[in-house]
């Protein structure tokens, strides 16, 4: 049965998680590695958006922080999702790759399973990005006590950007269509190049 992230991730001492990641299995792996720091990253800032809501200083800026509160935590448990969605197109890709390519359901299925094990990674990378033109928006109106919180949110979530995009990179090649792979190449890149602009000026802002 498949897991999901209220039976899984959610409810997994950290320590178990580690030890998990630590084994000599094929998942959790570097997909969940990416996902669960993109969800640090947005807890993180939702801590910093908490200790910025209600305070009077910020009195002007309450209508944004509680949308930003909201989108946070939104973004926290869809990168939790994603670690779940990305585990399970890998296992599948993993499995049906190990068949004979004579196989009919290789044949069938493979396509599709390594669609989902990029498009997985791809939804990452994403919101990742997001997340950093979120971070960007939050450093004038929160908390300035907070900004090395701020700060850290922001580098977490160019990290979850670049271990996506290794994600992505390492199945491109599996892609048979040449203008596929040089598309998908050109966003993530493209992506990765924009959410590290963001984090430099986050860490600059809140320097």
């Amino acid at each position: 049965m498949p897991t999901t992230p209220s039976s899984s991730l959610r409810s997994r001492p950290l320590g178990e998680f580690l030890s998990t990641l630590a084994a000599k299995s094929p998942t959790p792996g570097g997909g969940a590695v990416a996902s669960t720091t993109g969800a640090i990253a947005a807890s993180l800032a939702h801590m910093v958006v908490a200790y910025s809501l209600n305070k009077k200083s910020l009195a002007e800026h309450q209508p944004a922080l509680q949308q930003a509160s909201a989108a946070l935590l939104r973004t926290s448990d869809l990168f939790l999702a994603l670690a779940e969605e990305d585990a399970a197109a890998y296992a599948q890709y993993n499995e049906l790759s190990r068949l004979p390519e004579t196989d009919p359901r290789r044949a069938a299925e493979l396509p599709g399973a390594l669609a989902a094990s990029i498009n997985a990674p791809r939804a990452v990378l994403g919101a990742s990005a997001d997340l950093l033109r979120l971070l960007e928006s939050l450093r004038p109106i929160t908390n300035p006590h907070l900004r090395s919180d701020l700060a850290i949110a922001a580098v977490l979530a160019e990290a979850a950007a670049k271990s996506a995009h290794w994600n992505i990179h390492i199945n491109l090649p599996n892609l048979p269509d040449p203008a596929q792979r040089s598309k998908l190449d050109t966003e993530s890149r493209t992506l990765l190049a924009q959410s590290a602009l963001r984090r430099a000026a986050i860490e600059q802002a809140c320097a």
